[in-house]
């Protein structure tokens, strides 16, 4: 009969506090000595049993380190690598911006014959959304956006008459203007073939940069609709206001031409960026021709006796059959899905006033079975487009970096706006298709207090005052804050980069959005922010044994980078230390010196303001000695932003002399 040890198991103790090679191999070598002292004792760098020691610390080190890494880039705030970014932040909700194409305002102009002196409309022609014209100047494509139709003319959409040709004082022609949006982007088409159903299925675009999906429609012509979730079955349709579509309404039509309504669709798709600035679209998980309440009866229908409804459930039903169902969408299936749209963008695609006037593609409609032929194809020729003003919006998409905070600051906001913060990212979110805004400051919404009591240039402000809104310049002026509304300033960028105020569309776009998130008791009102244009004067002295004019040109590419427009917000200050502090940076440089030019207060750097219109300016006056206080200058009480818009002749600098007192 064998013997029973009686000898329990040493239980070894194993640390897991390790987190490098270091910590790995020490460990194991005590390991080794407390549990092994008779099996192995060489541990000399060159044994094979330090070797193998090592080895394994290497795997743990190199296991460590995947771990750690897998874990930060799983989290937005710490992640690095683009591809986890970008599928974090569309997690969240939040899109990220390759380009944003540049929105303009087109003139459309066309003639059409006299008919007892008044313009005879039947030759008025309908010119189709979806018409492309390029600038001549940089050969930028723009789609039109919405219908042209010359036929109506309301406040919505109003129609300019004048007189085109006349003989012996009787009006032969008249010409017609209306007014059409257009953005930016190359129009492709891409056709994808479907056999059976797939739950979830995925297609890439081959175009980088996607502006926008215009239309996705299969073999049958059923159109499938892009939204923002495939758990979202509704979408916003717009809908002509006439006695079909809205007999309550159709008074209205001259100031609202369009009704917003709701529509229920199961064919729809969701769109996400890839990390090499691709568009991918995801469809829906439903493969059964089958009723949902078939596949998934519901049991309050049980035993109802209504058309169609289950009088008893005889079996068990498999929880995967909701995935079956179209509550997540139709998965296209023995189909072609034809998909149009658009891509490019970027802040080349800002063009200036006048420059966009071919035609490229366009259709029309008109009614021309009664009417002369050669009319109708002389109106049609007539057709011209202009932009009385530049294009704006275009700008280069987001950085990494960008994507982060604005994905952070999104998924804080909760798809709603509350705060001031919130209205302020919602603002730069505005899809590019609406318009790209360059700056936004938000203050709150003021309001006259009619008790004329009320007014006192006397009153001191309390600790109660300030949490109430109440500042001394509300009770000197009789205004107190009003809490039910704000005042969003903004402003965009023309061609070259240069702030301009944003066009009435992107206005009106901006407003539109906000108003899915904003609080029904809160109102926006978007205004225009004041750009108060600035020149830079100042003056160095260089050390000894350096060329003077290349350290004058550092200088002067210092004083442009401080400027530089994506470094400033509206209401910011300019602190002319900050400016000395960083040409005082620059090698060979021996001290900043005021200049003598302008300069009573002996300021180490001069600022004028420069403003005149025929100059190219903003027009905008602003007196810079009652600004500056104590070395800074602060803009105005309204919204306003200081940009330096011609650095090349508004910074200027000069030396003066060098460390040894040489001046010149």
């Amino acid at each position: 009969m064998p013997r029973t040890s009686t000898k329990k198991s040493l239980v070894k103790q194993v640390n897991y506090l390790n987190k490098d090679f270091s910590d790995f191999r020490d460990n194991l070598i005590e390991f080794a000595k407390v549990y092994f002292p008779n099996t192995y004792n060489d541990f000399n760098e060159a044994s094979p049993g330090m070797m193998f020691i090592e080895m394994a610390a290497y795997v743990g080190d190199v296991l460590s380190y995947y771990i750690d890494s897998s874990f930060r880039e799983s989290l937005l705030a710490y992640a690095e690598e683009k591809r986890n970014i970008y599928t974090i932040a569309q997690s969240f909700g939040y899109k990220p911006k390759t380009t944003s194409p540049s929105s303009v305002v087109l003139d459309v102009f066309q003639s059409v014959p006299a008919l007892n002196q008044k313009p005879d409309y039947r030759y008025a022609l309908n010119v189709e959304a979806g018409a492309t014209v390029t600038a001549g100047a940089t050969g930028t494509t723009f789609r039109t956006l919405e219908d042209c139709n010359f036929k109506f003319s309301s406040s919505f959409s109003p129609r300019d008459i004048s007189i085109l040709e006349s003989d012996s004082g009787v009006v032969t022609k008249f010409l017609l203007k209306k007014k059409v949006k257009a953005e930016s982007g190359t129009v492709v088409t891409e056709t994808f073939t479907f056999g059976a159903s797939e739950k979830y299925t995925q297609i890439k675009l081959a175009n980088p940069d996607v502006i926008e999906i215009i239309s996705c429609t299969d073999s049958d012509n059923n159109t499938w609709y892009e939204v923002d979730s495939l758990a979202r079955d509704t979408v916003f349709e717009d809908m002509e206001a006439n006695t079909l579509n809205s007999p309550d309404l159709v008074e209205d039509r001259e100031t609202v031409p369009y009704i917003l309504k709701l529509k229920k669709v199961s064919r729809r798709f969701t769109s996400f960026i890839d990390e090499n600035d691709q568009t991918l679209l995801r469809f829906g998980a439903g493969i059964s021709d089958n009723p949902d309440e078939e596949i998934v009866p519901n049991p309050d229908m049980v035993g109802s006796n209504l058309p169609g409804s289950p009088s008893k459930l005889t079996s068990a039903f498999d929880p995967s059959n909701f995935l079956k169902t179209k509550a997540f969408g139709l998965a296209p299936s023995n189909t072609t899905l034809t998909i149009k749209y658009s891509y490019g963008g970027g802040i080349d695609d800002n063009v200036n006033a006048g420059d966009v006037t071919n035609i490229s593609s366009i259709s029309y409609q008109v009614q021309d079975a009664l009417l002369n032929a050669a009319t109708i194809q002389e109106s049609k020729d007539s057709v011209v487009v202009t932009n009385v003003n530049p294009s704006t919006g275009g700008s280069s998409g987001e950085t990494v970096r960008d994507v982060r905070e604005n994905a952070l600051a999104y998924y804080q906001a909760q798809q709603r706006a509350v705060t001031k913060e919130d209205y302020v990212v919602r603002a730069y979110s505005l899809p590019p298709k609406y318009g790209n805004i360059a700056k936004v400051h938000l203050t709150q919404d003021d309001q006259l207090n009619r008790d004329a009591d009320s007014i006192d240039l006397d009153r001191q402000v309390t600790p109660a005052d300030v949490e109430a809104g109440r500042t001394l310049r509300s009770f000197q002026a009789g205004r107190f804050l009003n809490p039910l509304a704000m005042n969003m300033y903004t402003l965009g960028f023309d061609s070259n980069k240069k702030l301009t105020k944003m066009n009435q569309t992107s206005k009106e776009n901006l407003k539109t959005y906000l108003s899915q998130f904003r609080l029904v008791t809160d109102a926006v009102n978007i205004k225009d922010a004041y750009v108060i244009n600035i020149a830079v004067n100042f003056a160095i002295l260089t050390k000894t044994g350096f060329n003077k004019n290349d350290v004058l040109l550092r200088c002067v590419t210092a004083v442009q980078d401080f400027f530089d427009i994506d470094r400033l917000q509206i209401g910011q200050p300019i602190v002319l230390s900050d400016i000395a502090y960083e040409l005082s940076l620059i090698d060979g440089v021996a001290s900043i010196v005021p200049p003598v030019d302008n300069n009573p207060n002996k300021l180490p750097i001069v600022v004028e303001n420069k403003y005149k219109l025929n100059e190219g300016y903003s027009g905008n006056y602003y007196d810079i000695e009652s600004g500056m206080i104590d070395g800074i200058l602060y803009p105005a009480l309204d919204p306003s932003i200081f940009e330096i818009k011609y650095p090349n002749s508004d910074i200027k600098g000069k030396v003066v002399g060098d460390n040894l007192g040489i001046t010149e």
